[in-house]
Order: structure tokens, then sequence, then C-alpha cells
């Protein structure tokens, strides 16, 4: 059979769109991160890889917000991954209330980042904040602290956020998945005798994979797309403590004007979300053959 060539027009539109807001972008800034450019004037030095050589030997600031990144998002990848899955299995069937629960967890996600940087950083005012007043109702006072003035627990409180941000969408990926696991497998198990648990770990579980690889890898890539939550809440402060990679490239390039070297952040952040990625998904893959 042959094919006309005119069916490849179809992909013009997308091919456009793909090539103006990511391809041209990302070499872009692949160029201007070997330029000392600051972003306003139209003339630049080379520099080589100076840009790259500072943001990993001569930029504290840039290496603590990798590790503040990666603390983030382990918290945010364990806590959300639990917390979706856990309400995904209480609210697996279509009843009228499973429906109306699925929607009230799903709901903070529809909100704007900036409204929820809002509410939340209302509830850790430490001083009129309704987990510092609850704590104290139920006799926890000792544990009410400025959850984002301490500088220590300050990236995990975003973290929390975070989770309550979007634990209801990954929800709906794992209800999804766990609709799709034929009712007679579990029907087998327990003929054959198999506890909850075993059922779990040897039904459920490998049948999920698909969806919880999907999760994780979304989850990770909005952990490290942050920005606005952060920025809103903390504005990286205090000391640093919440800076992540998405707000630093802000600070470099429209507060300092190092274009050039915010480009080079930019295309070393790309390659650590690309590589952590790539591995979760490989070990999730081996997790899923193993069985």
């Amino acid at each position: 059979m042959r094919i006309s060539k005119s069916i490849y027009l179809f992909f013009l539109p997308g091919l456009v769109l793909y090539s103006l807001f990511f391809l041209y972008p990302t070499i872009s800034a692949l160029f201007y991160s070997f330029t000392d450019w600051d972003g306003l004037s139209t003339a630049f030095q080379f520099v080589g890889i100076d840009n790259y050589t500072r943001a990993f030997t001569g930029d504290s600031i840039f290496q603590k917000t990798i590790g503040n990144n990666l603390k983030f998002m382990l918290t945010v990848v364990v806590f959300q991954t639990l917390v979706a899955l856990a309400f995904a299995l209480i609210v697996i069937k279509n009843t009228k209330t499973n429906v109306f629960l699925r929607a009230l967890y799903f709901f903070p996600t529809i909100l704007s980042s900036v409204s929820v940087a809002f509410i939340w950083a209302f509830i850790y005012d430490p001083s009129m904040g309704i987990l510092n007043q609850v704590l104290e109702l139920i006799g926890l006072d000792f544990l009410a602290q400025n959850w984002l003035g301490n500088a220590n627990i300050a990236i995990y409180s975003l973290a929390i956020t975070q989770v309550w941000f979007h634990a209801g969408q990954m929800l709906i990926i794992f209800v999804a998945g766990l609709q799709a696991i034929p009712e007679e497998l579990y029907e087998v198990a327990k003929i054959e005798g198999a506890s909850k648990w075993q059922t779990f770990k040897s039904v459920t579980w490998p049948l999920l994979a698909p969806s919880a690889t999907i999760v994780v890898a979304y989850t990770t890539i909005q952990s490290f797309k942050a920005f606005d939550l952060v920025f809103a809440m903390t504005g990286g402060g205090p000391n640093n403590s919440t800076e992540i990679i998405a707000t630093y490239i802000y600070d470099v390039a429209f507060k300092s004007y190092q274009f050039g070297y915010a480009s080079a952040i930019s295309i070393i952040f790309m390659v650590i979300i690309a590589l952590i990625t790539y591995l979760q998904f490989k070990a999730l893959r081996s997790d899923r053959v193993s069985y």
C-alpha cells in the first residue's frame, strides 16, 4: 500500500510547536551556557566550560540547591506515592461515596500553586497558624515551631505541602491501574488461602507496576519543577535552606543578570532530571520483571 506524502503534513503543527517551545530554547540555552551573556546586551564573550566548572567547584549555593532538591524530591516521591496508593486502595470501588472522595482528594490539584502556597504559609505560621494551634490543643505544644523559619525542617515542610497538592492527581492514576487488574486473580488468590499482604505483593503490585512507574517519574519531575510553590512560600530561605535549582536559576538570571551561567545550570538541571528518571524507570522495570 502506497502512503501519500500529504500525510506528513499532519506532523507539521506538532513539529513546529515542539521546535518553537522546546528544541529552540534548549539549543539556545546550550549555546549561551558557553558565554558570559548578561541577558540584556547583544555583546558577549565565549568562556568555554568556565560556567560548568564554576557550578561544580566554585558555587557553594548551587551545590546546596542540589542537596535541597534531592531531599525535597525523595520526601515527595516516597510520601506522595504511599499516600496516593493507600487512598486508591480505599476508594477503588465505584460507589457514590468513593466517587465523591476521589473528586475531593483531586480538588487541591486544580488550585493554583500560589493559592496553595498562601494557604499553607498560613497553616505553618508560627503565631496564628492552624498547625501550631492544633498541636497545642492536643497537648503536643512542645512540637510547635516556626515550620518555614527553621532551616533544618523548612524543606520538609514544603515537601508535605507538595504531597497535599498533588497526591490526589496520582491517586487517579493508581485507581485506573487497580481497576484494570482482573478480578479473577483475586478470586484465585483467595481460594489459595493467600493473606491480604500476600495478595498485594504477588498480584496487585506486579500488575500495578506500570502505573507506579508513571507516578514515580511524574512525581520526580514535579518535585524538580516546584518553582512557584517554593518561591511563593519561602523564596529560597531561610539561609538558602529551601533554595532549589529552579529558584536558583531565577535568582542568577533575573537578579544577578548572569544569563550565561544560568543557562549552564539549566542544562545541568535537565541532565539531572533525565538521569534520575532513567534510573527510576530501570529500577521499577527490573522490579516488575523479578516477580
